[in-house]
Order: C-alpha cells, then structure tokens, then sequence
C-alpha cells in the first residue's frame, strides 16, 4: 500500500492535493486509518469501495485535510481589511454592499473574523456579506454551529471575544449578529461549477491552500482567484505564498503583515515559465508551523559552523541539557510571538536567546520561519539547515525546508526531507 499511486491520483483529480507538498506518509496514514475503520482485507478492497460510495471519498479527503485555525489569525490581515473596507463604504456611498469571500474557510474561524473587523471597523450589517466557501461538510457543520473551544482563541489580544461571543457550556458562541454576516457552502476552488466562482468580490481571502498545489493546479487555482477579485478588489494570502502570488500578475499593496495583494496595472509575461523561488509550505492543510511543546534533544557538537554560511553558530557542549528555567521562558515567549504575527518581537527574542543561551533546533526554526514571512527564502534555508543541524529530525524544519526545495524546482531534494521526516514518524512509533 505503501508505494499504491492510485490514492495520490484520486486526491489529486478530487482536491487538487500534489502529494510532494504534505509528503506520502501522511496520506498513507489516512488511507491505512480509513482500511482499518472500514474493515478492508487489503488495499484494493479499500480501493472498490472507494470507488462506490462518494460518502467514503468524502472521508478520505476529511481525513487528509486537518484543519488548524483560529480567530485573527494573522491579526495585520484584519486591521488592513477594517481601514481598506470603511473606505470602500465611503466611496460607494450606499450604491451597494461590500462582497467579501473565505476560501477555503474551515471551521469558521476566519470568516467570523472577517466580519468581527468590519464591525469593529464601524461598518453596519447592510453595508457588507461575507460568503464562506469549504470542501468539508464536517467543517462547515461545526462553522455554522459557531462554537469555539480555548484552542481558537490565542494569543492576549482577546478583546474580541468580550465583544462577539457569548460563553455557554462548552465554549463560546459567535454572536447572533455576526452569524448573520456569513453565509456558508460547500465548495472547491477547481470547480468551474463553483456559484462564487461566477462574480467578483472585494476582498478575497485565500490563505494557505494554493502552495499545495502542483503547478499546473496552481494555474488553475490562480485564474479562479483573480477572476472572483475584482480589478479595484484586494486578494490576502498566507505568509508562504507571497512569490507564487507576484508570479501570475498581482503585486503586494506594501502593508507589512498584511500579505494583500492587487491586480498589477502593467502586462505580465508568463508567470509559470519560471519556478518560484522563496515559497514554502505549512506542514498540514490550513495550518501554520507550530514548534512541538516537548523539549529539544541536547544539540550535537559542531565541528564547523562556517558549513552553515555566513552566520557561524556556538557549538554547544556534547550532552548539554534540554533550556529550562529562563531560557524555556524565552522559547514559549518566542512561540507566542511568532504566532500572534509579531515578526519584529519575535526576532528579537531569538536573537537574546543566542546571545544568552546554547543554540537549540527551534530557535533557528523559528527564525526560518521569520523569514520567510519577511520573503527572505535563501536566509530560511539556512535557518532551517542550522535547526536540523542541531536536530536531525526536527518535524517542521524537515516540512518547511522540504517546501522551499520544492517551489525552486528541486523536487529530489524536498523528496529526501520528506523520506527523512517520515523515517522519523516510523521510529518514533516503533520505540513508543
């Protein structure tokens, strides 16, 4: 089953899933789940039955698709779309209701937030609809239940919540006025049936879906996205997708954090004739990298730091302890920065830990992750060879370095990460 296509090719035709972005074990793993829930004697039993019931296809596409999101995520994201929006209403002045579009929108989340920012923004109800679009039916069911556990709330700027939730049994309620704004609906992108996919919005948020795509779906996800943005609209994308963006004729508005993108006004030659080169990959659909709450391996010695390029890196002491005490301090500080989207901070808070501290694997991590976000791919690479240095089978720096070799067109190289990752998830399972 392990080296069975036939699954990679049925993602592919389905969602548009390329298997060299998330790595085969992870949809082998899926396949082995469904076989077992299924009760199927061998792959081709699970292969007939596939092919029979389009409730066991939809399971297995629920199975690859993990959805990892939360409210604000990317919080420039929202405060870009508040000020843009208030002035659009202004130069309308009541012809029509602003359109805004989440694609794909999960479990919610985000779309609520689109429409938390445009009332915090001082927008009415009539003056703006946002339309949610999701290939999961389980997805969509929990979005419209709109309730939400601790784990959609992070970071400490949850003045929010105050504002547009109600606290019941077991989580928080989005408010009625807010679930109003939003409409839900079943839905893929490659689907030239697709009802959205038939007018223009004004904003489009389509965050972290294209970069696991083959080039050639990526053209097709592309041509969709920019049709449904109007010519004066705006597209947000996730932090990893900025040069595939620039790549088929639109270009950043410049807002830092904000990852909006415009229609370029001049003509654009092919943006497919070259590879991208400073793109990468979440680990998993709709997610963003997280750092593992387990502490690091004690970091092996280093022979020659200049092997890492420029920025030579301490060699730690053979067998030195896992941070405790201040610098474990400094490494969750570290985390919670880098997912609030607090670039600045977040990078100064690894540089005072190099300066204080014995390097560690999720310190340059980070650090690659850092970088990519401010669209420095070659200094992410570095990042990420220098935590695998000192971690051999760092999870996400394995993912993330593996993405980056793959949008440059090395394809051999992203596939030895990924061998090497999953080598990783095998022996982790056989010592448990």
């Amino acid at each position: 089953m392990t080296s069975d296509a036939r699954f990679f090719a049925f993602l592919k035709s389905r969602i548009g899933l390329d298997v060299a972005s998330v790595g085969e074990a992870i949809i082998e793993r899926a396949v082995r789940q469904r076989c077992a829930l299924n009760k199927a004697e061998s792959a081709d039993a699970y292969w007939q039955l596939l092919h029979s019931s389009a409730e066991e296809q939809q399971a297995l596409i629920e199975a690859v698709i993990v959805p990892e999101t939360w409210f604000f995520r990317y919080p420039e994201s929202f405060g870009t779309l508040g000020k843009l929006a208030a002035a659009r209403v202004a130069q309308l002045n009541g012809a029509r209701p602003l359109r805004i579009l989440s694609l794909p929108c999960s479990t919610g989340e985000e779309p609520y937030s689109i429409a938390m920012a445009l009332f915090d923004a001082g927008l009415q109800a009539t003056q703006f609809k946002v339309e949610a679009v999701d290939i999961s039916p389980l997805s969509l069911q929990r979005a419209r239940r709109a309730v939400y556990g601790k784990n959609s709330f992070r970071g400490d700027q949850l003045g929010f919540r105050e504002r547009h939730f109600t606290q019941v049994e077991d989580g928080y309620l989005v408010s009625e006025k807010v679930r109003e704004q939003v409409g839900f609906q079943t839905g893929n992108l490659l689907d030239p049936a697709l009802t959205v996919a038939q007018s223009a919005y004004d904003f489009v948020f389509c965050r972290n879906l294209l970069i696991y795509f083959d080039l050639d779906t990526q053209r097709q996800g592309f041509e969709a996205l920019k049709r449904m943005t109007r010519e004066d609209g705006l597209l947000f994308i996730g932090p990893a997708e900025g040069s595939l963006l620039g790549r088929m004729g639109m270009v950043s508005i410049g807002i830092p954090q904000s990852f909006a993108f415009r229609h370029r006004t001049e003509p654009v030659a092919d943006p497919f004739a070259v590879p991208p080169t400073a793109a990468t990959l979440p680990i998993r659909p709709v997610a963003a990298p997280q750092v593992s709450n387990r502490p690091p391996p004690a970091p092996r010695p280093n022979p020659a730091p200049k092997s890492f390029g420029p920025a030579p890196v301490r060699s730690p002491a053979p067998g030195a302890p896992p941070p405790a005490g201040e610098a474990a301090t400094l490494l969750a500080s570290i985390k919670q920065l880098a997912n609030e989207g607090k670039t600045a901070e977040a990078r100064r808070a690894c540089e005072q830990y190099l300066k204080s501290h014995e390097p560690v694997a999720p310190v340059f991590y980070w650090l690659g992750l850092l970088s990519e976000v401010s669209g420095d791919g070659v200094g992410a690479q570095g990042f990420y060879r220098k935590a695998l240095y000192l971690e051999p089978q760092h999870p996400e720096a394995l993912a993330q370095l593996a993405a980056l070799l793959a949008a440059q067109g090395d394809s051999a190289g992203a596939r030895r990460l990924q061998e090497r990752a999953a080598r990783g998830v095998n022996k982790e399972g056989r010592s448990r």
